[in-house]
C-alpha cells in the first residue's frame, strides 16, 4: 500500500510526467468528470482522444463525481496523501479545494508544477480545443 495516490486530471494525460517518476510506486486514478462533461458538452471525438491517452498511463479510469471517485480511490489503497498536476481550469482548483476539505484531517492533496505548454496572459476558452489552440498556437512551447 502506498500513502500518496495521483490523481490524473485532463489537462495532464501525459505518461511522462514527472508526478510518475517522482511517485514510481503510487497508484493513479482518472475519473472521466459526468458534471464537466454534461455542462460543457464534451465531444465524443475529445473523450475517445482523451481514453486513447489514457491507455498510454499507469492508471484507474473511471467515470463519475471527481471529488467522490479519487477520495475512493484514496481510501481503497490506504492512502492519506493525493498528488495532482496543476491545471487553468477553474474546475480543477474547485475539485482541488473540495477534496481538500474533505481529507483535510487525515491528509493533503499536493499540486505539483509541470512545464505547461503555453506561457501566456491570456485567458483562453477551454472548452474547445481548437479555439484554444488558435489563440495558444503562437505561445506554444517557449520556455521561459
Amino acid at each position: 500500500m502506498s500513502d500518496t495516490i495521483i490523481w490524473v486530471n485532463g489537462d495532464n494525460l501525459n505518461p511522462s510526467s514527472h508526478v510518475f517518476t517522482k511517485y514510481p510506486d503510487a497508484p493513479a486514478i482518472f475519473v472521466f468528470d459526468e458534471r464537466l462533461l454534461a455542462e460543457w458538452n464534451i465531444s465524443f471525438k475529445r473523450i475517445v482522444f482523451m481514453y486513447e491517452c489514457l491507455l498510454e498511463m499507469p492508471v484507474v479510469i473511471r467515470k463519475g463525481d471527481v471529488v467522490s471517485e479519487v477520495i475512493k480511490f484514496a481510501d481503497e489503497h490506504g492512502a492519506s496523501d493525493i498528488v495532482t498536476i496543476t491545471s487553468p481550469s477553474p474546475r480543477f482548483w474547485q475539485i482541488t479545494d473540495e477534496i481538500r476539505e474533505q481529507i483535510k484531517h487525515k491528509g493533503e492533496i499536493r499540486v505539483l508544477q509541470e512545464i505547461p505548454l503555453v506561457y501566456s496572459d491570456y485567458e483562453f476558452d477551454l472548452k474547445r480545443f481548437s479555439r484554444f489552440w488558435r489563440k495558444a498556437k503562437p505561445y506554444a512551447m517557449q520556455y521561459k
